[in-house]
């Protein structure tokens, strides 16, 4: 297995269909959720890396209880978002407890760097996004996990958050959207003039820029 460089983003090596985790992981829900169903590999060094889904592409999990705690999550999102060796998915535990510091971590995620963000519930239904995140790596290795994907295998309810979680949309225009666009794809394909015929001309050209910005 290779190794990290110092700064912890460099290229490590993910064998074929499997996750390489962070060491810290070990004996949680979420590698729990995982096992069984993938091929997971647990090594030392990852930080700021939690999971790496391919020598490019990676996620940083980010707890509840780093949300309550504090902005201190921000410095592993900056470093991966700096690299140009890693391309990184954030997923956020949004909890009834978390849910008051959310707004704060989607803005500078998805706003001020670029990334894309994926909330929760919790981790098992993580884990069940990694995997779906692993399964089309495997169908379509040369895409972007998130945004490359022909189908759209994360669960509805999670997909549904997701959409929602875009600047402007909230609970009653994602359905809209969902209707329209029915997988992330077609919704981070669309133009804005097809955005429009949904949710109006201001709501559009959020939408058109939360994803450009996070390709």
């Amino acid at each position: 297995m290779e190794r990290n460089p110092p700064d912890g983003t460099g290229p490590v090596h993910v064998p074929f269909g499997h996750v390489v985790a962070n060491e810290k992981w070990r004996g949680s829900q979420l590698a729990q959720g995982m096992q069984g169903k993938i091929k997971l590999v647990f090594e030392d060094g990852l930080t700021p890396v939690d999971f790496y889904l391919s020598s490019r592409s990676c996620i940083l999990y980010v707890t509840e209880a780093d949300l309550v705690a504090g902005g201190s999550y921000r410095k592993r999102l900056v470093r991966v978002r700096n690299s140009s060796n890693l391309q990184g998915i954030v997923v956020v535990e949004k909890t009834q407890i978390s849910e008051q510091y959310f707004p704060a971590i989607q803005k500078f995620t998805v706003l001020d760097l670029g990334m894309v963000l994926l909330p929760v519930a919790n981790q098992m239904e993580a884990s069940c996004l990694i995997i779906q995140l692993v399964q089309e790596q495997i169908k379509e290795p040369r895409k972007n996990p998130f945004l490359g994907r022909k189908q759209t295998l994360i669960s509805e309810p999670a997909l549904l958050r997701t959409v929602q979680q875009i600047p402007g949309v909230g609970k009653v225009k994602a359905p809209l959207l969902l209707q329209k666009f029915p997988s992330i794809q077609q919704l981070s394909n669309a133009s804005i003039q097809e955005l429009e015929q949904v949710v109006g001309q201001a709501v559009a050209q959020q939408i058109y820029v939360f994803f450009t910005q996070s390709r």
